[in-house]
């Protein structure tokens, strides 16, 4: 009797733990979720608001991350060459791996053309139902290098957009890295700053299951099995090119880092669910900003590498861009050459760098695309609303992943990364990884207090 008592009390525990654990709410939310918007299709569509709620504070706090991180990381440096050696480094990744990702859905959408054989006629398409801002946002590089140059100094860090918070933020950093000595009480103000930022981070991401439970009622409910059977092949071989992404590209970059890809999955796996399930690259940015620095990638790498990336850096809106776009052309019944496919990709490579930090991006992008090069006809758009949303989550996924892999790889570019550490995380388990998180957060709360005193 007591042998069965004690053995039921671990597994009593062990359960209790992992109702503790924000990627089981995740889950959990997730699947109460999509039975909410089935069954109860009504009351899904009025749980719009938690997901709104939800993305809204998260907005809340994601410029002062990225303002103390950048700032203090620059700061911090010995060289600010480095800091420009970071930049070039990644914008030079990043615009080869955008490449790489659009020509692998230019090729998926030419040998499967999920599109062919719909035969749609342009004059039957609902335009209505195209978003007026797809049709009245068009993306161009002049509005790119507007949006980086931001109203105000204090403004931009006080707003919403993270270009030119990041323009301000590095301005800031390598004013007080230049300024010495006479800047340090500044310096130790925004490090101070900065554990406050990261504290009400951890608060805020508490709520992400109920942000995630919203999400998916309100898309079951408005989309339902309808979307999924009008344009289901385009879904699956979305999701098919997405997971064949993943398993050869990044994991062939994690390969030659000499880590596991499965393991960075595994090790962010709450902060994967929550931009999965809420569309979201930025719910996770300050979160991940701190496992990244918990793997032994340095803080200016981080700093530098990870805000600019959820900027520059979007894989898995690129493979959809050219798939989505051959997708519409086949429907519409147009033969584009392979001389008018690559000059699709060159005017997207400068739209979908126009549109970083707007709300679903990706569509406009598209809308940019059609309207620049002219081929087929802006309603065709409306072939694809009902199910951008769907197709979102796969580009989310893929944005936030391969933005950390990319901060891997600049780290060990730069010999900024403790290679050792790094396995030790990903390695870990339970108990061990929450110390190795423990001991984190204790060494960042004594360097905090060190700056107190």
């Amino acid at each position: 009797m007591t042998s069965t008592a004690t053995a039921q009390r671990p597994q009593r525990s062990r359960f209790r733990k992992l109702l503790g654990e924000l990627w089981f709410q995740v889950i959990v939310a997730a699947v109460l979720g999509v039975a909410t918007g089935l069954v109860f299709p009504t009351i899904g569509d009025d749980l719009k608001p938690l997901n709104d709620w939800f993305i809204a504070l998260v907005k809340m706090i994601v410029v002062p991350v990225v303002f103390c991180v950048i700032t203090t990381g620059i700061a911090a440096m010995d060289n600010l060459r480095k800091a420009g050696r970071i930049g070039a480094k990644a914008i030079g990744y990043f615009l080869v791996l955008s490449l790489l990702s659009m020509l692998i859905g230019l090729v998926v959408g030419n040998v499967f053309q999920p599109g062919a054989g719909m035969n749609v006629d342009p004059s039957t398409l609902d335009a209505g139902s195209v978003p007026e801002e797809a049709t009245e946002q068009h993306a161009t590089f002049s509005g790119f290098v507007t949006s980086l140059i931001p109203d105000s100094l204090f403004g931009a860090i006080t707003g919403d957009e993270i270009l030119s918070a990041l323009v301000v933020s590095i301005v800031f950093g390598v004013a007080l890295n230049m300024a010495g000595p006479a800047a340090e009480p500044l310096t130790r103000g925004i490090t101070a700053l900065s554990g406050v930022v990261f504290r009400i981070v951890g608060w805020v991401m508490r709520l992400a299951p109920i942000g995630t439970f919203g999400a998916l009622a309100t898309v079951v409910a408005t989309y339902g099995a309808s979307s999924l059977q009008q344009l289901g092949y385009l879904v699956l071989l979305f999701t098919a090119t997405c997971v064949l992404y993943v398993v050869v590209v990044l994991g062939a970059i994690m390969r030659v880092c000499k880590l596991s890809l499965f393991g960075l999955m595994r090790f962010l796996k709450a902060e994967l669910l929550v931009a999965l399930s809420t569309c979201s690259s930025e719910a996770v940015l300050p979160q991940l900003v701190r496992k990244l620095e918990m793997m032994g990638i340095g803080r200016p790498i981080v700093g530098i590498v990870i805000p600019s990336g959820f900027s520059f850096n979007l894989d898995g809106s690129a493979v959809y861009l050219t798939m989505a776009s051959l997708f519409l052309a086949q429907a519409l019944g147009i033969d584009l050459s392979w001389q008018q496919q690559l000059v699709m990709v060159g005017v997207m490579m400068l739209t979908s760098k126009g549109t970083a930090g707007i709300a679903g991006g990706a569509f406009i992008v598209l809308a940019s695309t059609i309207t620049a090069v002219g081929h087929m006809p802006l309603a065709a758009l409306a072939l694809i609303v009902g199910i951008d949303r769907i197709l979102n989550e796969g580009r989310v996924f893929i944005n936030v992943l391969g933005n950390a892999v990319a901060a891997i790889v600049i780290g060990k570019w730069e010999d900024d990364f403790d290679e050792d550490k790094a396995k030790t995380v990903l390695r870990a388990r339970g108990t061990e990884r929450e110390r190795i998180e423990a001991d984190h957060d204790a060494a960042a709360q004594q360097a905090l207090n060190r700056v107190h005193t």
